[in-house]
Formats: structure tokens, C-alpha cells, sequence
């Protein structure tokens, strides 16, 4: 298994991007997906998770109405638009999957400043 997010960088508060994540070495239109991100001097938090196909999406109290989830599986890749960000969104960004244990990507960074 193998996950590769990118799409990261610094953006000033208010502002969008829109991470995405390629995966390879598993059936990826069978499983569902998930958002990560983790601050500084703070524990890892789910974001988003997106079902197999795409029908069905659940979000983080705090980003809800801010970001999107949603999956292209003729691509196997995941994406997370990001729309009015805060600085309290800057983390790391990791996508994740399960498949007997949970699999990570190497993360892209998350930088909402002025």
C-alpha cells in the first residue's frame, strides 16, 4: 500500500487548496478513505472519510461546511478541497486507509497565515 498526498503549502487565512492523494498496491474502489491532520504539540485528529464510492462523507465539527471530501476511483485518488481557512487549520495532512492495519501517506503540510 502505498499513499502519496500533495497540494499543501502556505495560504493566508480565507483562503483554499485542495490537497489530493494518489494510492497504489490496493483495490482502491473498495475502500472507504480518510482525512488526518495533526498540529504541533497536538494528537492526530480525523478530518473527513469518504466511503468506497463516494456516497456517503462525514466531517470534523469544525470544518463542516468548509471542506469537502470526494474521491475519483478511475484515478484512486482522494481529495480534500479546503475553502475559509483559518489559521487553526495548519497541520500536517495525512490521507489514511484500513486494511487490516491502518496505512498513512507521508503528509503534506498546512500553513494558514498572514
Amino acid at each position: 500500500v502505498l499513499l502519496v498526498e500533495s497540494g499543501g503549502g502556505l495560504v493566508q487565512p480565507g483562503g483554499s487548496l485542495r490537497l489530493s492523494c494518489v494510492a497504489s498496491g490496493f483495490t482502491f474502489s473498495s475502500y472507504a478513505m480518510r482525512w488526518y491532520r495533526q498540529a504541533p504539540g497536538k494528537e492526530r485528529e480525523l478530518v473527513a472519510t469518504i466511503d468506497s464510492v463516494g456516497g456517503n462523507t462525514n466531517y470534523l465539527d469544525s470544518v463542516k461546511g468548509r471542506f469537502t471530501i470526494s474521491r475519483d476511483n478511475t484515478k484512486n485518488a482522494v481529495y480534500l478541497q479546503m475553502n475559509s481557512l483559518k489559521p487553526e487549520d495548519t497541520a500536517v495532512y495525512y490521507c489514511s486507509m484500513l486494511m487490516v492495519r491502518r496505512y498513512w501517506g507521508q503528509g503534506t503540510q498546512v500553513t494558514v497565515s498572514s
